[in-house]
């Protein structure tokens, strides 16, 4: 009698705090279609939703956390009616949620949009549990405003530990993210190529498990494997070097050599069978230039007949080919307006009716069952790119859209997790009917996966939900779902806080401080312009120590260093005190006991590693300005000391990473000849990470050297 008692009060307590204000605290991700609130709440909550009940004996579909325990059962003891009504009128994926007083009814269009309808109830029974609250009374209509809405997972330069790809196929599902663009080069044991795979590359067997996994939360893989460019992977193992377009260059194939497509057909073949469910083939295609060993065949026609080979290979295996359409278009010279976002429709239009013809005249070779993918992740919304996929449906051609949550920035993603441009060409995408749209995620310069989630769940939102969330919105339900629903509040932001301080972090220890730096090596392996200078590209120079990184303060002219430093010195204050605030919050978040802990800790390694080489430079600064003897002791003394507070920070670092990720390629791994300076191509133990401190510190050591010298001379 008495738990009774205790189980009724409890219930009351429960229903207390049923205000109608409390409706903000249950955010979903991505957005529904449409939410009916009936402005009162129901007698459901956590503890007494157990049973479900489907008339047509519908199996449950996989469910996580907040729904897992349901089991079937009668309808009479159930709270939850559910079925699939393939005559919904609602788009596939598409549900029908409506809850009730007493009772849950879910009407789904097919075995995903259940699944999805469970997984929106997931996320409700979440919030209703955290604030003690019992389930709103309302109804939801659901589906996609785009079909296919697939993930790039590149696993070119590093792998995660296994067990993480079934973590994050769980992470993807729960997003409504329903494929996945694998980039597994060399990262996948071939048995007709062996030589391509790397020592630690995983099985076909063990590939094929993740993609059953997938499969089963509605995710199909489809495998991108590079073919006549970014072929560094096989071109440099010695056996297939006579298959290169230049004998002296890894980089791309010979479109003319019979012998190049038996090799990339045993590899398309060994893919597919990793990746059984996937409907798709992409065969890469970007970025080069070939000439079929000086053929005299154009390049355009050169990139065409490969395209038609491996598009028909593709649809005699049952797969769709995907292709980057960029090179088609340099080749057309209608390219350039595409990332201009000043020039006039008028220019762009003038470029077009001059240029057109030669792609015109190439346009019965254009492969009609392939699709070509538009990728744009700065410009989209300029009108050349608008352009260009006009060009390709007007023609008859498939078009796909591509956006990027990471590029070519170092450490994190940066601009806001790119959530400018993911959210036009989700737009764009919708608003032309295109039945996909891709997220790019480049391993180019490796961030921690982790931290390319927001970039992830905007996608997410904009693809399901279409444009009902302005960015500010969005990134307070991001941080909702996934610290929890005490974060919502903009004192809990912190992630575009650190864009500046790793921006500015990147190549603060070189001598010239440029953004971004893009230069193809030449076969010596030389840059030319000594103006321009990446921290990406220091492995590749000669004289690094006296030519790229910063000079130190001379010991006989102090206060000059702060003179030559001194602009760059106010940034680091500036930068200084952004971390420290960063920090705090992330302090605050962690004292809450937040969900995802991990992603706090990956965050407070990057700001870690920033703050590093911003003290690094203040340590020089107090030495440069030391008034006595006393003082240039004490601070000489913190300029010894960098290289054991380095030591200390990087194995940090990398015990948090290598949590989830392999950090250290095999002593037998071949490295390529790095043609776009990717920095986790360069070295195969972590060293990549850290190779401006590491130089840095080196020059550190050899400038306390000479010091010691000097006054013992």
């Amino acid at each position: 009698m008495r738990q009774i008692l205790i189980l009724f009060i409890a219930f009351l307590f429960i229903g207390c705090s049923n205000n109608i204000e409390n409706l903000e605290k249950f955010k979903l991700l991505p957005s529904v279609q449409e939410l009916e609130f009936k402005d009162t709440f129901s007698n459901l909550n956590f503890e007494n939703i157990k049973f479900a009940y489907s008339v047509n004996n519908t199996e449950l579909p996989i469910r996580y956390d907040f729904t897992n325990h349901i089991e079937n059962n009668s309808q009479s003891e159930s709270t939850i009616d559910y079925h699939i009504d393939s005559s919904l009128d609602l788009n596939q994926e598409g549900y029908k949620l409506d809850i009730l007083k007493n009772k849950i009814s879910i009407v789904a269009k097919d075995e995903a949009g259940l699944f999805y309808a469970f997984t929106t109830l997931d996320q409700l029974i979440e919030d209703s549990k955290d604030q003690n609250i019992n389930l709103p009374m309302i109804s939801i209509k659901d589906y996609p405003l785009i079909k296919f809405r697939p993930i790039h997972i590149d696993v070119k330069h590093h792998l995660e530990k296994e067990s993480y790809y079934y973590q994050l196929m769980d992470h993807l599902a729960q997003l409504k993210i329903n494929g996945v663009i694998l980039e597994i080069e060399d990262k996948l044991k071939y048995k007709r190529r062996p030589e391509v795979g790397s020592e630690d590359a995983l099985s076909i067997e063990k590939w094929k498990s993740i993609s059953e996994y997938a499969k089963k939360r509605n995710i199909n893989i489809s495998p991108l494997v590079q073919g006549l460019g970014h072929a560094s992977y096989i071109l440099k193992h010695e056996q297939n070097k006579k298959l290169r377009d230049d004998p002296k260059s890894d980089w791309a194939f010979n479109p003319l050599d019979p012998e190049t497509y038996k090799l990339q057909f045993d590899l398309y073949l060994d893919a597919m069978e990793a990746t059984p469910y996937g409907k798709y083939l992409h065969v890469g295609g970007d970025e080069v230039q070939t000439t079929g060993r000086k053929s005299g065949k154009s390049a355009l026609e050169l990139n065409l007949i490969w395209l038609n080979k491996v598009s028909a290979f593709a649809e005699k295996h049952n797969r769709i080919p995907i292709f980057w359409d960029d090179m088609l278009l340099k080749q057309g010279e209608v390219y350039y307006p595409i990332y201009d976002l000043n020039i006039s429709k008028q220019k762009v239009d003038s470029i077009w009716e001059v240029n057109e013809p030669k792609l015109n005249k190439f346009i019965k070779q254009f492969p009609e069952n392939c699709i070509y993918m538009r990728w744009n992740y700065h410009a989209t919304e300029s009108y050349g790119n608008a352009r260009a996929m006009d060009w390709f449906t007007n023609n008859g051609l498939k078009v796909m859209g591509a956006t990027a949550g990471q590029t070519r920035w170092t450490l994190m993603p940066q601009r806001e997790s790119n959530i400018d441009q993911i959210r036009i060409f989700a737009d764009q995408s919708i608003k032309r009917n295109f039945n996909g749209l891709l997220l790019t995620l480049w391993d180019d310069d490796s961030p921690h996966f982790e931290l390319y989630k927001r970039g992830i769940s905007a996608f997410a939102e904009y693809t399901w939900g279409g444009i009902k969330r302005t960015k500010s919105e969005f990134k307070s339900v991001f941080r909702h779902r996934t610290f929890g629903s005490e974060f919502q509040s903009e004192e809990y932001a912190f992630i575009d806080s650190l864009d500046s301080p790793v921006k500015e972090w990147t190549n603060i220890l070189l001598k010239k401080d440029f953004e971004k730096m893009m230069i193809t090596i030449t076969d010596s392996l030389e840059v030319s312009n000594s103006e321009v200078i990446h921290r990406n590209s220091l492995i590749h120079r000669k004289k690094t120590l006296t030519n790229y990184v910063i000079d130190l303060p001379d010991f006989n002219n102090k206060g000059s260093w702060n003179k030559k430093y001194s602009s760059r010195l106010k940034k680091i204050s500036k930068q200084i005190k952004s971390l420290n605030k960063i920090n705090s919050i992330l302090n605050k978040i962690k004292e809450k006991d937040p969900e995802n802990k991990f992603l706090i800790e990956i965050y407070e390694q990057v700001s870690a590693l920033a703050g590093y080489s911003f003290y690094a430079m203040e340590v020089l600064s107090r030495f440069d300005n030391a008034k006595n003897e006393k003082e240039e002791t004490l601070y000489l003394k913190e300029i010894y000391d960098l290289s054991k507070k380095f030591k200390n920070l990087r194995e940090k670092f990398e015990s948090v990473y290598s949590k989830t990720r392999v950090l250290n390629k095999p002593e037998s791994y071949i490295l390529d000849q790095d043609h776009h300076y990717h920095p986790a191509n360069q070295t195969k133990n972590f060293d990549w990470q850290f190779m401006a401190e590491l130089i840095f510190l080196e020059k550190i050591e050899n400038y306390l050297k000479e010091m010691m010298l000097e006054i013992k001379g």
